[in-house]
């Protein structure tokens, strides 16, 4: 994922122009280049290192080089599947690393998550927990409050994953729905000193939010997760729903002494990617621009709005001179639509279906290209990151007898850019920042 020192030029090649930002954007989010300055010294008693999130496994490796080899350290952390890297020659493995189900939790998540808090018993306020969290890990890090089983939490799962609902109001309810989520892991690791790293991806950065804040306070409440499932239909067992309404659910709040000597550092963040893509196009002589790292709503809505924006400079040269690249971040969402009786499923993310949107609203606008990916490099549930969009990609869907805006109606962003060679593919890339969204106008 390292970009060439030589830029390619962008009026010549502009896709792979695009793709050397969106990798200069991934390098910068990479744990072994932001671990080092956060890890403390070995404590008097043990070394516990427990995680989870799609970064999980490279953040593990990162610890492991930097630890002193004559430190004792344990621990265990999930990631997704096919997110552990390839390991360093001669680099010993001190943290366990498994395996478990992303978007929507599965037993292995389950077993692991229940071995993690039991790693944690016992501990004293000599030894250390270094917990390593990043994007992904409210499906990988799951254990059901009581009175749900993990039929329940999977199908809970989904239907906010369907609903339209942000990050913020998902997580929220993931951590009332939690025996580890919202705080609980640091009340189980108490009295020992907990250090969280953490890469953030969600708007703001807010800790409590990333991957629903295991070690961090939680200052959301049951009748918010309530509310949220009230509100987008979602229905949970009678049981939980009195639990709720009773608050008998909470997380620990910001205050509480299980919170005691903690500390958290945010090693990686969207902005900071951002940042380092911007200065690579200013590099190559173009004006670079970020509009935002907190964008958020529907995935198709943003994609016609940056679109307006790039007719704007196109053909108007405001707000922004051209040539320039535009840049910006966050978590949309992607509100999927029901499908007739025998309509084959939709497939694709936020990226994907935020490009079919840039498509729609540029109407093979000259002089634009765009490059949309989950800085993950898994759009959704399939093998792509994302998607590109050139000035001619409503005219070769056309070729192929394809409407964009009927694949829209059933959220089938990979079905239509797939048979273009428009996807973005570039495997696990053992981070995640979130969103990465670049227009490049000519």
């Amino acid at each position: 994922m390292t970009p060439h020192c030589t830029l390619p030029d962008p009026r010549t090649a502009p896709r792979e122009f695009l793709t050397h930002l969106y990798q200069a954007a991934v390098q910068r989010a990479l744990p072994l280049h932001n671990t080092a300055a956060h890890l403390p010294p070995p404590p008097k008693g043990r070394t516990v290192v427990i995680g989870a999130g799609k970064a999980g496994g490279a953040m593990a490796q990162a610890v492991e080089a930097l630890w002193p080899a004559d430190a004792p350290m344990c621990g265990l952390v999930i990631t997704r599947y096919h997110h552990i890297p390839p390991r360093p020659t001669g680099l010993p493995q001190r943290i366990e690393v498994v395996e478990a189900s992303h978007p929507v939790p599965d037993a292995a998540g389950l077993a692991a998550s229940e071995r993690i808090l039991s790693l944690v018993q016992g501990l004293t306020a000599n030894d250390l927990v270094l917990c390593l969290i990043s994007g992904g890990g409210s499906a990988l890090l799951t254990l059901p409050a009581d009175g749900l089983t993990l039929e329940d939490k999977q199908g809970i799962n989904k239907a906010l994953l369907n609903s339209g609902a942000n990050i913020a109001e998902m997580n929220c309810v993931r951590k009332h729905l939690s025996r580890i989520k919202g705080g609980r892991l640091a009340a189980a690791c108490a009295p020992a000193q907990v250090i969280t790293l953490t890469i953030s991806d969600v708007p703001g950065d807010e800790p409590s939010t990333i991957a629903s804040g295991p070690t961090v306070p939680d200052s959301s409440t049951c009748v918010e997760a309530l509310q949220i499932l009230k509100r987008y239909n979602i229905a949970v067992p009678a049981e939980i729903a009195q639990k709720l309404s009773e608050n008998a659910l909470e997380t620990p709040k910001p205050g509480s002494p299980v919170f005691d000597g903690h500390q958290v550092h945010m090693m990686a963040t969207p902005q900071q990617s951002l940042e380092a893509a911007a200065t690579l196009a200013r590099q190559a002589g173009l004006s670079a621009y970020i509009l935002s790292d907190e964008i958020e709503g529907e995935s198709r809505e943003v994609g016609k709005v940056h679109a307006a924006l790039a007719r704007a400079v196109a053909n108007q040269g405001q707000p922004f001179a051209k040539p320039c690249v535009i840049l910006s971040g966050g978590e949309t969402t992607v509100t999927v639509r029901p499908q007739d009786p025998g309509t084959p499923r939709g497939r694709g993310g936020r990226a994907g279906e935020f490009c079919l949107g840039l498509a729609l609203g540029l109407q093979g606008q000259s002089g634009v290209w765009a490059l949309a990916a989950d800085t993950d490099g898994i759009d959704g549930m399939e093998d792509n990151a994302g998607a590109f969009v050139n000035p001619d990609t409503l005219k070769r869907a056309q070729s192929h007898g394809m409407k964009v805006d009927e694949y829209l109606d059933r959220n089938d962003a990979y079905g239509y850019f797939s048979p273009l060679g428009d996807l973005v593919i570039t495997g696990p890339t053992h981070t995640n920042v979130n969103d990465f969204r670049c227009l490049l106008v000519l």
